[in-house]
């Protein structure tokens, strides 16, 4: 089976384009035309709808990228299992996760990882949006961390923890000691009701800190001044600390911020916010062993 196909083929899927899809694949983009125009020609119909450089799936081209992702899966999983059977303490490992967030965890699982595997590389991709999608195009990627949103068919979830969503105080904020200890939170909690006026730094509507925002405000019936939008919740920590406003960021991201910088975390709300981190794979791909071992120490750490 010639499985090169596959991948050209779905490297365009991709990317939608077919200078960035050659670039990827290493090819020059005259050599990836001819073969697009030779596989529709063997398939008997168009596989894209061009405009301009822009390209998206016809209905035969979704029929056939089904074909084509089970074909690839299928390899991946002998060529994984093949490696297994000849040393499980060799092989690669390819994990994408949203930007900054590997950085709060990777450290903290790698010492204990390569202990027992330190034959095994591994490959982090960071990415900045639609880590779902990514992962259903990249037949590369073994699984993903992100926070649940919207399930998306072809893909399996499992969950790995709940992390809570913080209000973060730079040390000497004027409220930095007015937390009360509360059942039911782990953090001290402060009323969010103190911050009416204060300035916010915030996430955009779409991610998940940005939506926990949006609904404490309307709990609490305030309308703080915005003074900047990030999509990076360690960007939104650090001009925290320098005084620029207060900020909402997951538990994870507060614990690596703390390490390093004077801060205070806060629990608010009527119950605590929380936050899902999800592991996802393809359906019907193989995790192998070394892989399994890498999210068991990742939920340990998490948890």
């Amino acid at each position: 089976m010639d499985f090169q196909k596959f991948e050209y083929f779905i490297a365009i899927v991709k990317h939608k384009n077919l200078t960035k899809a050659a670039q990827e694949l290493y090819i020059s983009q005259p050599t990836l035309t001819k073969f697009l125009q030779r596989l529709e020609q063997e398939l008997g119909g168009e596989l894209f709808r061009r405009s301009g450089h822009h390209y998206d799936l016809t209905f035969l081209g979704q029929r056939y990228l089904k074909y084509a992702q089970q074909a690839l899966i299928l390899d991946q999983n002998w060529e994984k299992e093949l490696k297994e059977l000849h040393s499980s303490y060799e092989g690669e490992l390819n994990v994408a996760f949203p930007s900054m967030r590997g950085i709060c965890i990777i450290p903290r699982i790698l010492p204990e990882f390569h202990k027992t595997h330190p034959g095994v590389n591994i490959n982090i991709y960071e990415e900045s949006y639609s880590i779902q999608e990514v992962l259903l195009t990249d037949s590369k990627l073994d699984f993903a961390i992100f926070s649940k949103w919207q399930p998306l068919i072809g893909l399996t979830y499992e969950d790995l923890t709940q992390e809570e969503i913080l209000l973060v105080l730079p040390a000497d904020h004027p409220l930095a000691a007015s937390g009360i200890q509360r059942e039911g939170y782990n953090y001290p909690w402060i009323d969010l009701q103190l911050f009416a006026d204060n300035p916010f730094i915030l996430h955009f509507s779409d991610q998940n800190t940005g939506r926990a925002a949006a609904q404490l405000f309307e709990q609490y019936h305030i309308h703080p001044p915005i003074s900047l939008r990030s999509r990076s919740s360690l960007l939104c920590i650090q001009l925290t600390l320098q005084g620029l406003g207060v900020c909402f960021a997951p538990e994870t991201y507060v614990q690596y911020a703390s390490s390093i910088w004077p801060l205070c975390a806060f629990s608010v709300g009527e119950s605590p916010l929380v936050n899902k981190l999800v592991l996802a794979y393809r359906q019907n791909s193989c995790l192998t062993t070394y892989a399994r071992d890498f999210i068991d120490i990742m939920r340990q750490v998490l948890q």
